[in-house]
């Protein structure tokens, strides 16, 4: 178990100072203080750091839900050791933990402050780096198609973006789950991937009309669910590839981020394609804040308790080997900027993972 006597009094930490479009110009190496956890926080010192498309936000500086002041640590996910812990929390020192770091910031440092909220157990049996690649990919497909579509055996899925993280995590749970699975990416060898984590039905939207594959595939009818994380660049074809009943879950907004909070959808649209829109947020809250946030934006946050069992979830899956991280690249802590450009430019398959000595 970690001494806190032993942590030291500074770390290192990718900072923003002004907003910039080329991550090699805007992340700033420095060394600041120790942060310290207050009450229900964790410090949680990290062994791996994943990458996430929203990270590149906190960089840029363009649209997102919550502006942090600068300068700012970019970081919406860690795996680490929890090295201290605040009032009310003190038995998760020790602890292996993935966890979304505080207002989903502060990651990218060698020591992060994590509510407990939003920190979950990973056994040392799952090694580095497999270890830091399940939580935002298997909990957002586990959100989608299980606790929000409800998919269930001989139903068929389409999911987007297949050889990205939470595509390639939402076609092994669909076929966990006994679905057929249709998967779209944006090259051969990203659809040779598609195919090998279990697509029935792999379609290259370069060079394919993904609507019109599903539709002579399924005799007209369309898919039960569409896991869409890329948004407005696909979302109208993709309501055209729904069955009736079927389940539309709205994930992200990859394909241009600035739709995410524009007046986008068309209400006769959704009558008239007779199926369900579901939104999906991985966010996760007590009772108490989750009912504050409530009253104040309208929101509706996750549960801590289902964030646990979706983890024990996803833990039971890769025991029985019905599941396994994609990961496409492994990196250094002082090689960060460089691995995020390429996320960024979609050179990148699955996810990326920073080591840390």
């Amino acid at each position: 178990m970690p001494d806190p006597t032993d942590l030291p009094g500074e770390m290192r930490a990718w900072r923003v100072h002004e907003w910039g479009p080329e991550p090699k110009d805007a992340l700033q190496l420095d060394t600041v203080p120790l942060p310290v956890p207050e009450a229900e926080e964790l410090l949680v010192r990290a062994l791996a750091i994943p990458l996430n498309l929203n990270d590149i936000e906190r960089i840029n500086g363009q649209n997102m839900m919550v502006r942090p002041e600068l300068p700012v640590t970019p970081g919406m996910e860690v795996m680490g050791i929890v090295a201290a812990a605040g009032n009310g929390v003190e038995d998760w020192v020790g602890r292996r933990v993935v966890a979304m770091p505080k207002q989903a910031t502060g990651g990218f440092a060698e020591y992060s402050i994590c509510p407990v909220v939003s920190a979950f157990d990973m056994p040392e049996e799952i090694p580095l780096p497999d270890a830091a690649a399940l939580f935002f990919p298997y909990h957002l497909a586990w959100l989608g198609l299980i606790d929000r579509a409800g998919l269930s055996a001989g139903e068929s899925v389409l999911i987007h973006a297949g050889a990205g993280g939470s595509g390639s995590a939402s076609i092994q749970l669909a076929k966990s789950l006994g679905a057929k699975v249709f998967a779209t990416a944006g090259s051969p060898e990203k659809v040779a991937l598609c195919r090998e984590l279990g697509a029935d039905v792999a379609i290259d939207y370069e060079r394919e009309d993904f609507q019109a594959v599903i539709l002579e595939a399924t005799d007209k009818k369309g898919v039960d669910v569409v896991f869409d994380n890329v948004g407005e660049g696909v979302m109208e074809k993709s309501m055209n590839s729904l069955a009736y009943n079927g389940r539309y879950l709205m994930m992200g907004f990859a394909s241009d981020k600035r739709f995410a909070d524009e007046k986008l959808i068309v209400p006769r649209r959704i009558s008239a394609g007779n199926f369900k829109l579901c939104g999906v947020l991985l966010a996760y809250a007590k009772e108490g804040v989750a009912s504050m946030m409530k009253q104040a934006m309208g929101w509706n946050f996750c549960s801590d308790a289902l964030g646990a069992e979706i983890m024990a979830g996803i833990v039971d899956l890769v025991r029985e080997k019905k599941v396994r991280p994609v990961i496409g690249e492994i990196t250094s802590f002082e090689l960060l900027p460089a691995a995020i450009t390429r996320m960024r430019d979609r050179k990148t398959t699955g996810r990326v993972v920073v080591m840390l000595d």
